[in-house]
């Protein structure tokens, strides 16, 4: 009877040991922990966020030419949305309320650099190297106002899905200090590229998905069109434009109809009653479209005034209409 070897084949050997079972297992595991669920409705209010954010780096820049686009939107661990971050940044804790949740913020010192510059008047002056240190308390004050502006804006932009309020709260002394959540909670990074005339830097937001929990099921919900968010500011001057505008209306006392016999028997002095009474009303237009009727009246001060009695702008009742 011969003996017989039960250890494993050297192919199986081979299979069980191969580099590519490992890589194949490490797939599966980076796999895993970056499957984190999409926020859609995020995406896009981020996207137009950066619309609204130019205008408003502009004026809280004194007027200098502003431009923000989205840079990043990334799915992550919070773990790894902190590894990622430079370590020179401004970071800053967040409150949103009314969850009591946090977010953090974190803003790259070339943009913090320039945008004191603009505001100190060095507009035209060459933009200076900065040298990894500690911010001074004055540093970190005028950052925190720079935050605090853009978040503010943030605020109309999530107007459009819910109502929230960012507060910063806290300085951290660095990026990776932040503690918004737990290391393995899945995160968003989004990152605002902010072009300020011939500077630019970048402004970090890191939003756990436990941030906004009350409301994630509608940020991921998918986008289908419409209106979400847009530039207010273009709105906001169209409509003061608007207002301010000076418009020419015309007052229609009569529409008498006569003969064109009657009309060139006219003669000079000759005196033409047009039947208007005392309690009769007129039509005020405005490049011929009808805007109201009113009474003619006089004022103290012997000025005429107009009283208006109907507004063509509102819509009528609808009538009866009878059958047979």
């Amino acid at each position: 009877m011969t003996e017989t070897d039960t250890s494993l084949s050297p192919a199986v050997d081979d299979i069980a040991e191969s580099p590519l079972s490992d890589r194949i297992e490490e797939q599966i595991i980076r796999s895993a922990r970056s499957n984190h669920q999409r926020l859609p409705l995020m995406e896009v209010m981020f996207d137009r966020f950066a619309l609204d954010l130019g205008p408003v780096m502009k004026s809280y820049c004194s007027g200098a030419t502003a431009e923000a686009t989205l840079g990043a939107f990334e799915y992550m661990s919070c773990g790894e949305a902190q590894d990622s971050l430079p370590p020179s940044g401004l970071a800053m804790v967040s409150k949103v309320l009314p969850w009591e949740s946090s977010i953090g913020v974190v803003l790259d010192p070339n943009l913090l650099f320039a945008t004191l510059e603009i505001m100190l008047g060095g507009r035209g002056a060459t933009q200076s190297t900065w040298n990894p240190r500690a911010y001074s308390a004055i540093e970190k004050r005028l950052g925190q106002r720079l935050c605090q502006t853009v978040l503010n804006s943030l605020v109309d932009a999530f107007a459009q899905l819910c109502e929230v309020s960012f507060e910063i709260e806290r300085i951290e002394g660095s990026p990776q200090a932040l503690v918004l959540a737990p290391p393995t909670s899945p995160c968003a990074r989004i990152t605002m590229n902010i072009s300020l005339e011939d500077r630019s830097g970048d402004i970090t937001f890191l939003i756990p998905h436990s941030a906004f929990e009350e409301v994630r099921p509608v940020l991921a919900q998918p986008f289908r069109g419409g209106q979400l968010g847009g530039d207010s500011s273009w709105r906001e001057l169209l409509t003061n434009t608007l207002q301010g505008t000076s418009v020419t209306i015309d007052a229609l006392l009569t529409e008498p109809k006569l003969s064109l016999t009657e009309v060139l028997a006219w003669q000079p002095g000759q005196v033409i009653d047009l039947g208007i009474e005392t309690d009769h009303e007129v039509t005020v237009t405005c490049t011929d479209l009808k805007m109201f009727t009113a009474a003619v009246g006089r004022r103290r001060n012997g000025a005429v005034a107009l009283r208006i009695t109907r507004d063509y702008s509102e819509k009528e009742d609808p009538q009866d209409v009878a059958f047979d």
